[in-house]
């Protein structure tokens, strides 16, 4: 499909020029609007779209049930945008659009001739004949002027489909268990029909990732697919890429494209009900977990239950605007920083995929941790504290049956990303007085991470994907132990690894010394400035450096998703030391203007969150201020399917943009201190809980406007806050956060200790 991006261009600037309506008695969950982000075009030429789904389910579950558009595989999404055809509605575990999907399972209706292959059974819709909500999602299919009608409705780990058929002597639901097109490994899904009982059962063995990890002989998706009405034929297919060889009446059916389908007779608008249990345990526990989430056939009532789990969530921080645009874009964000990592066990019990067993417990997984350990986490400490121990907890138990702690689970290791960042994600848990785990396990985890190099360390170039490597852990560590940096011609990705390992390093020994853990501290501060020693004074930036001690020929060599304007202002761990090393603070104010002015600022993409906070530690706040209104604004987040600048990155990017409106930021991991932005809603109240109470932290922004975005001073609870900073224990203990906000910049609302 050509898409005019002039158009919808137009369209936003059309979007962004109409006044406010007047605001509606809408609850929060009302505005939320699943289709931001779904978008595959990015803002720009070479930009990537927000890689998100309208996926129906409560926060944070384990199966996401949405609409298929698409053949899902690595770097594509189950739903696009711009597709005009739907495939299956489909029960799906792939977190983002880098990551693969696993254990998944499609339904799709027919009418007429049987078509079973999603290419020729897809149906055309509109955009305009779709609704999509958490809690509920809807779309009018047609083809040959006659109509099928999908809803979906979910809980966490069990999903319910509504089909509307017309009246049809020929109707037919496909079933798709497995469906590998690039057969990397010798995956075999099964399932069985079992007419008496009016489902079928069976199990897809497939992950997309499989290549990079470990091989899991247990790894099994499981399903029970139950239909409200009888059918009065069946059968079983199986295709690999050609036509599919039919079984009619078949009952059992093996193979790496393979699935079932039932026929039935329909009267016009006549309603169709499908319900789907997912499990990765067993048939048995997927049976179980349908009784528990949808033991009945009522759509309303689930659509509603859902519905009302989304509002108590999102109603954890409510915002008063006069813009209904604005909130749509929050509470979208919002409701993006509530979807991972996942829920992974299933009342008790959960199947671990690091050990290819089966444990007593709760456990969650696909962290997309080199990018959420920036903001979605800290987040998480405010908007869900309880799922926070029990998120390290999972954690830890990767560690115990795998060996390592994961830097991308997706569900297992995949030798994803750079650096370890469950050390910053766990230790800033721990700082913050997230306690209830095995502390000394925790410790022994992420001490690992800092002092052991991965096996066979110094044979390896560590590449992005390798496959065959199972798991890296910090890939160069011992160069970066021995030399004080990882060597350029050892280890790719040089210069990204030894700053982001010096940020793991710090955030670790915060937790070293309140523990006690004197020697480790002292080691761990001092590696975390190994950073200083790819500084390059000729350039001015952080080069790559060969073992031999030499700068490598190449300026923009080392780095990871970037160049080096990305990560020049990297270490977020040690900013003082940054700003000596780039000749103090004007200096450094000089650089970080270049950065910005320049155009080298990309929000697209993770690296440089923390960027437009650092003229606070340089005396420069306002500065901050204009750059916060800026890069929130429809530059980078818009109502819109285009909506999200840069891929989502399961959350990271939506909740750069919360702390961003809230009007502070966690700049250093394993700190409790936030820096000072600038709020963007007159008024926003945070639900918070303080030993197991609840308490409400109320923001307020005086006389704020569009012209009027600069603080003038800031006070909690009365009292003047006199630097652009606050902490975690100001927040959870305090009430009243009030920003003055005026037109021109106040270069007195704070002070600085000399």
């Amino acid at each position: 499909m050509k898409i005019n991006q002039k158009a919808i261009f137009s369209a936003i600037l059309l979007l962004t020029a109409l006044p406010s309506l007047k605001a509606q008695e809408k609850m929060a969950v009302d505005y939320v609007n699943p289709l931001i982000g779904t978008s595959a075009l990015g803002f720009s030429e070479g930009k990537d779209g927000g890689g998100t789904m309208p996926c129906v389910g409560p926060p944070f579950a384990m199966t996401n049930f949405v609409a298929q558009t698409r053949e899902n595989k690595i770097s594509e999404m189950p739903y696009v945008y711009e597709d005009t055809t739907i495939k299956g509605f489909m029960a799906t575990h792939q977190p983002t659009v880098w990551m693969g999907d696993y254990g998944y399972v499609s339904v799709m209706p027919q009418i007429g001739e049987l078509k079973l292959l999603p290419n020729d059974r897809a149906l055309p819709f509109s955009h305009n004949n779709e609704i999509s909500k958490p809690h509920y999602y809807a779309v009018t299919m047609k083809d040959d002027r006659k109509e099928i009608k999908g809803e979906i409705a979910a809980a966490s780990r069990c999903g319910m489909f509504q089909f509307t058929f017309p009246e049809s002597k020929e109707a037919h639901l496909i079933v798709q268990g497995i469906n590998i097109t690039e057969n990397k490994k010798d995956f075999q899904g099964y399932l069985k029909i079992d007419e008496k009982k009016g489902e079928i059962t069976g199990y897809n063995p497939e992950r997309m990732s499989s290549h990079l990890g470990p091989e899991l002989s247990n790894f099994k998706g499981f399903f029970i697919i139950q239909f409200d009405k009888p059918f009065e034929s069946f059968g079983t297919w199986n295709s690999f890429r050609t036509e599919p060889d039919i079984v009619k009446l078949g009952t059992e059916q093996y193979g790496a494209r393979m699935g079932a389908y039932i026929s039935f007779k329909t009267k016009k608008e006549e309603k169709v009900k499908v319900k789907i249990a997912t499990s990765f345990i067993s048939i048995e526990q997927a049976r179980k977990n349908l009784s528990i989430e949808i033991p009945h056939w009522d759509f309303e009532n689930l659509v509603n239950t859902t519905r009302d789990v989304w509002q108590e969530n999102l109603s954890r921080i409510e915002v008063k605007s006069t813009s209904e645009v604005q909130k749509s874009i929050f509470y979208t964000a919002l409701f993006h920083t509530m979807l991972f990592p996942r829920e992974f066990s299933e009342y008790g019990r959960y199947y671990s995929p690091f050990d290819d067993k089966i444990h007593e417990g709760v456990s969650y997984n696909d962290y997309s941790l080199w990018d959420t350990f920036r903001a979605l986490h800290p987040l998480l400490h405010f908007t869900h504290p309880e799922r926070v121990n029990p998120m390290v907890q999972s954690l830890l138990q990767m560690y115990q049956e795998g060996g390592w702690l994961p830097k991308w689970p997706n569900p297992t290791y995949t030798n994803i990303m750079i650096g370890t960042h469950a050390d910053a994600v766990i230790a800033d848990a721990y700082v913050k007085g997230f306690r209830d785990y095995d502390i000394a396990l925790a410790y022994e985890a992420v001490r690992k991470d800092a002092m052991q190099p991965p096996f066979r360390d110094t044979e390896k170039h560590w590449g992005d994907r390798d496959e065959g490597v199972l798991y890296e852990a910090r890939g160069g560590l011992t160069y970066y132990h021995s030399l004080g940096y990882v060597a350029a011609d050892r280890t790719r990705e040089s210069v990204t690894r030894t700053i982001e390992f010096g940020i793991d390093d710090f955030s670790i020994a915060q937790m070293a010394k309140d523990l006690g853990k004197t020697e480790d501290y002292d080691r761990l501060m001092g590696w975390s400035k190994n950073y200083k020693n790819l500084y390059n004074p000729e350039t001015g930036f952080l080069n790559a450096r060969l073992f031999n001690g030499d700068w490598h020929g190449n300026s923009q060599e080392g780095f990871t998703e970037g160049g080096k304007w990305t990560y020049l202002f990297g270490a977020m761990h040690d900013i003082p030391g940054m700003m000596d090393l780039y000749g103090g603070k004007a200096k450094f104010v000089q650089k970080l203007n270049e950065n910005f002015d320049g155009g080298h600022y990309r929000h697209d993409n993770e690296p440089g969150h923390h960027y437009a906070y650092l003229f606070n530690y340089a005396e420069q706040p306002w500065k901050t201020q204009e750059l916060i209104r800026k890069h929130t604004s429809a530059e980078n987040f818009r109502n819109l399917p285009l909506g999200i600048n840069g891929n989502d990155d399961c959350g990271q990017m939506s909740a750069w943009y919360v702390f961003g409106v809230m009007g502070f930021y966690p700049v250093t991991p394993g700190t409790e201190v936030f820096a000072i932005g600038a709020p963007q809603f007159p008024e926003l109240t945070l639900k918070l809980s303080k030993d197991g109470k609840s308490k409400f932290f109320k923001i307020i922004a005086n006389n704020l406007s569009e012209d009027n975005m600069y603080i003038q001073s800031m006070t909690l609870d009365g009292n003047r806050i006199k630097e652009p900073f606050i902490t975690y224990t100001q927040i959870i203990n305090g009430n009243r956060l009030v920003f003055e906000m005026g037109e021109k910049p106040n270069f007195n609302a704070f002070s600085y200790k000399p």
